[in-house]
């Protein structure tokens, strides 16, 4: 095997197609930080015109939610089952973002974390590198795990990647239209780690300032004092609002709310570095 060959092997290395219009490679770098532009999901918007249209007509922030919540649990059946509904439709499981996302919550290495990072590379083209492991050379009991999780039928029995991107194209507007993180391109927020080092692309931790390669997907916390208790070495990252997927304020579930987390879409950040 070449030198050449060897990278060609390293999943940092890789990108695939996406439906963002921007090359995954740009949308990975600290380029695209510095100078974001809009993402929009390719036929999203597009394929659910009525969820805009009604949104559109929402005076608040609140009713904006009231509006997603009753328009996803219509369109993908994610109520309560009738009282007249048959034994086998009331028992019948059914994939939600919801559940998803509160999964990935408790365990961002489970298979509803898998199924997001598997959304995250279908959509915007980022192979994930880390999932219960290093995802490094390929074909590897890392790699295999992750595969088969991410494609496990327990996730992908109610069009969850149309879910998702619809909560990506309803977070987005309503960071536009709400603006829930404030005003601007940009949002600081904050990372807490022990185990960093792996991650560095360039700087170090000695100099408080790195250049580190995150996961496809990646957690926030909105304040340095919440990060710091997920490790000693606290990362403080300024994240456009155009990778955000959720952000406090987006959904109405409480579950999704009481630690103040963001979920972003990953790839090289600028970080400051801080010791707790």
């Amino acid at each position: 095997m070449t030198a050449g060959d060897d990278l060609e092997a390293s999943p940092e290395r890789w990108y695939t197609t996406n439906l963002v219009g921007l090359p995954a490679p740009v949308l990975a770098s600290l380029a695209f930080n510095e100078h974001p532009q809009a993402l929009h999901i390719a036929g999203a918007r597009e394929t659910q015109p009525g969820l805009f249209a009604l949104l559109g007509r929402s005076p608040d922030a609140e009713q904006a939610r009231e509006v997603f919540q009753h328009y996803m649990s219509l369109s993908f059946g994610l109520g309560v089952p009738a009282a007249d509904a048959g034994e086998a439709e009331s028992h019948r499981w059914r994939t939600s973002y919801l559940k998803l996302m509160q999964g990935w919550v408790l365990d961002s290495n489970s298979a509803a974390g898998a199924v997001l990072k598997g959304w995250v590379e279908s959509r915007f083209g980022l192979v994930p590198t880390f999932h219960r492991a290093p995802l490094g050379r390929y074909p590897s009991p890392a790699w295999m795990h992750y595969l088969e999780e991410k494609a496990g039928s327990r996730f992908h029995n109610n069009c969850i990647w149309q879910q998702l991107d619809l909560v990506f194209e309803y977070c987005q507007w309503m960071l536009a239209r709400f603006e829930l993180m404030g005003a601007g391109p940009y949002v600081t927020l904050w990372r807490g780690s022990s185990n960093v080092e792996e991650q560095i692309v360039a700087g170090s931790l000695r100099a408080r300032r790195c250049t580190v390669r995150l996961n496809n997907i990646v957690s926030f916390s909105r304040s340095r004092e919440h990060a710091g208790c997920f490790g000693d070495w606290i990362f403080e990252a300024r994240v456009p609002l155009a990778k955000l997927l959720l952000v406090p304020g987006l959904l109405s579930t409480r579950s999704l709310q009481s630690e103040g987390e963001v979920l972003a879409i990953g790839g090289l950040y600028d970080l400051q570095v801080r010791c707790d």
